[in-house]
């Protein structure tokens, strides 16, 4: 389904979509970031701080509370996420790339009942670039492009005054038909602009990996290099790059208490980070990435190699967040490249 969407009717869209709440990009105190919406949508930003990964994948949530009273059985009862529905306007290739990302970890490679559970109330209704948001995107060296529909459920393309909007998904059909009115049929000349402003945007220069598809068996082969404490050399460890990834997944799972007699507290999951010290620390005390070039190594292979292996992609999705934020300078762009191109 393809359609035009005069501009001023973005709100009296997001008005009509009654069963789902809208999130859109905001700016607050000079950061983007995804907060819910019930008009006056403008998707006009760079990009947002933090993924949308959130939506399905949150950065805390409970399994499950328990209570053990002295003389009676374990009490646990589980908490699994409310059915809200969550429309997530405006966002980005890079990102919509990450969802069937994630989905391949949370569903296809195990089943995790509380990513499932969000994730089939959540809808993306996504931006094409016409030019890259940051100069630090390089999603056609992964294999993306800045017109990608992967992930998304519609699909906006900024056409001056009007969106040209497309639904990918049934999902996507349905929101666009809860607005029916709204919506015009394109014309042989918009479709024409569409593709131009397309073309133009996978033309746009970005930030290149050089091989991306021999990435993987050369970083195999760079196990050892001692590239990785060069690189290394300036990370604090403070885990920026992973925290707003939209393809990190790695998790740990705590008990926290809330007090002793009786007993009772929560099992909680939160995102862990592989670029933190005691990520893989062992109860006996080694820990096998004990310094910040192993941990370095750990992410850049897990994203061009071991992600590669195992589900036949990239998990890097080129948004550029870790480079435009790292307070250090460190540039996976670069690691990759430098690494890949002194094998042997």
């Amino acid at each position: 389904m393809e359609k035009i969407l005069d501009k001023k009717q973005v709100d009296a869209w997001v008005a009509a979509l009654t069963d789902w709440e809208v999130h859109a990009p905001v700016l607050e105190d000079g950061i983007w970031a995804y907060q819910p919406v019930s008009g006056a949508v403008r998707l006009n930003h760079p990009n947002t701080k933090q993924s949308p990964k959130g939506f399905a994948f949150p950065q805390r949530e409970i399994f499950f509370s328990f209570e053990q009273i002295k003389g009676e059985p374990p009490k646990l009862t589980q908490i699994m996420p409310q059915a809200a529905r969550h429309a997530v306007f405006g966002v980005r290739p890079c990102d919509g790339r990450g969802v069937p990302r994630m989905d391949k970890v949370f569903t296809d490679h195990v089943d995790d009942p509380y990513y499932n559970a969000r994730r089939k109330n959540v809808a993306y209704v996504g931006l094409a670039c016409n030019k890259p948001p940051s100069p630090n995107c390089f999603c056609l060296s992964v294999g993306g492009s800045p017109v990608s529909t992967d992930g998304l459920d519609v699909q906006l393309t900024d056409m001056g005054d009007r969106y040209f909007v497309k639904a990918v998904t049934e999902t996507g059909k349905t929101m666009m038909a809860a607005a029916s009115s709204l919506f015009a049929e394109p014309s042989a000349a918009d479709k024409k602009q569409l593709k131009q402003i397309h073309a133009d945007a996978v033309a746009h220069p970005q930030r290149k990996i050089n091989d991306p598809d021999g990435a993987p068996a050369k970083l195999e082969a760079s196990f050892d290099s001692p590239l990785w404490e060069e690189m290394a050399r300036a990370c604090i460890g403070c885990g920026i790059c992973t925290f707003l990834c939209p393809t990190c997944h790695c998790f740990d799972i705590n008990d926290e208490v809330q007090n002793k007699a009786p007993l009772k507290g929560q099992r909680v999951r939160t995102w862990d980070n592989c670029q933190f010290p005691d990520f893989t620390m062992h109860s006996s005390g080694h820990n096998p990435r004990e310094n910040t070039a192993a941990r370095l190594r750990q992410r850049v292979n897990h994203k061009f190699q071991y992600f590669h292996k195992n589900f036949g992609m990239h998990q890097c999705t080129g948004c550029g967040r870790c480079v435009s934020e790292c307070p250090v300078g460190i540039d996976i762009v670069t690691v990759v490249n430098k690494v890949t191109e002194n094998v042997g």
